[in-house]
């Protein structure tokens, strides 16, 4: 017999980076040497004084019993920690640290959670595409907002209009910015606060490179505005600042009644996350070796961005400089859309990159770069996209 799906999952949106990752794959098995820049996966390992943790906690037969359902009080407690030394913010570990599987999972269950059918979710274009997951599973609408290269990719609340702000009830932002690789600053988060007070808007920030900053800069966070805990939240994964993508681990910390309708949601999807795991998370957020092995991931992605950027100047190609994330947002030559040149890209160079269509219709004049290969790598993925004399 063959079972029809569901109209809730008829309805959701296309993996839109499921068509790249076969196209690369079929050129690859062909036997080319494909430099793939169109990942966003971490390309270094976990750091060894965490995997070493894990390694102990997993000989431990309490951690091989069921999770305590809302996570280990020890991991929120840390989380709690890490946000105080890091931004000077203050929580309360029970009622505003939330444990998840991954940050994406915060996302995309909050709209299940925190909203009711047909209810409006602001989001950014261009943005992370599994946003759309979360509004075609929550059953709710969604409209966007435009980011910028004249305003740093940063959204500008004038650009939504007075009905929209007042029918919102969620908003979700990302900075450090994927796909951009643009930052946010803390006046940025004030004119944030400001806006979602007037509107009555609750604040998503997704701070998933909140840990890679640029050129010496710290990346606020959302919760460092005044009254940043009133009207929303941030999700804060281990994926980018430690190299634990595959572990799924993260926390969203903030406004206590958004914490408990996540808690309360995954009450009833998950037991939590593997014990071991979450005791290798305390580790990684509470080890001195943090802090200088985070420093180092930073200056290797910095170099690998001064390589990029620098290579691509020289054949006229200029980026938007990213100040965070692993990323570097190129436009599109003239006469080509985000997808007509990454095809041209890998069938002539065999070189991969994301295209910008895929993370909004704002996104379509550019490709997005994944600095997740040496500079020697992405100098000689320039080089080939050089003989192309595109520029």
């Amino acid at each position: 017999m063959v079972f029809e799906e569901s109209e809730l999952l008829k309805n959701l949106p296309t993996q839109f980076f499921a068509t790249l990752v076969a196209k690369v794959n079929e050129k690859v098995a062909a036997g080319n040497d494909v430099i793939n820049l169109g990942q966003g996966n971490p390309d270094q390992p976990t750091f060894n004084y965490i995997v070493k943790a894990l390694q102990e906690q997993a000989t431990r037969p309490i951690n091989h019993k069921y999770s305590q359902f809302r996570g280990l009080h020890g991991l929120k407690v840390a989380a709690a920690k890490f946000y105080k030394d890091k931004y000077g913010v203050d929580l309360e570990p029970e009622s505003e640290v939330a444990i998840l599987g991954g940050s994406k999972i915060g996302l995309v269950e909050l709209p299940w959670a925190l909203m009711n059918p047909d209810e409006l979710l602001l989001l950014p274009d261009p943005g992370y595409p599994d946003y759309l997951s979360g509004v075609a599973l929550g059953n709710v609408k969604y409209k966007t907002f435009p980011l910028k290269r004249e305003n740093n990719f940063l959204p500008d609340y004038q650009d939504i209009d007075e009905e929209t702000a007042k029918k919102a009830k969620f908003i979700y932002l990302n900075y450090p910015n994927n796909p951009t690789g643009a930052v946010a600053t803390k006046e940025f988060y004030k004119r944030t606060v400001d806006f979602a007070r007037k509107y009555k808007i609750g604040i998503v920030s997704d701070f998933a490179y909140g840990a890679l900053g640029f050129d010496g800069y710290h990346n606020p966070s959302f919760l460092e505005a005044e009254g940043a805990k009133d009207v929303g939240i941030e999700m804060y994964t281990f994926s980018k600042t430690f190299n634990m993508a595959g572990w799924r681990i993260a926390f969203a910390v903030g406004n206590p009644s958004m914490i408990e309708a996540i808690n309360l949601i995954q009450d009833h999807l998950f037991v939590s996350v593997f014990p071991a795991i979450q005791e290798a998370a305390v580790t990684a957020l509470s080890d001195p070796q943090e802090e200088v092995e985070v420093e180092g991931l930073v200056s290797k992605y910095e170099e690998r961005r001064d390589a990029f950027v620098s290579a691509a100047k020289k054949i006229g190609w200029n980026a938007f400089v990213p100040g965070g994330t692993f990323y570097t947002w190129m436009p599109v030559p003239e006469g080509y859309t985000s997808e007509s040149f990454a095809d041209l890209l890998l069938e002539k160079a065999n070189v991969a990159v994301a295209p910008g269509k895929g993370f909004g219709v704002m996104g379509d004049g550019y490709v997005r770069i994944g600095l997740l290969v040496e500079p020697e790598r992405l100098i000689e993925a320039v080089e080939r996209i050089a003989k192309l004399k595109l520029f």
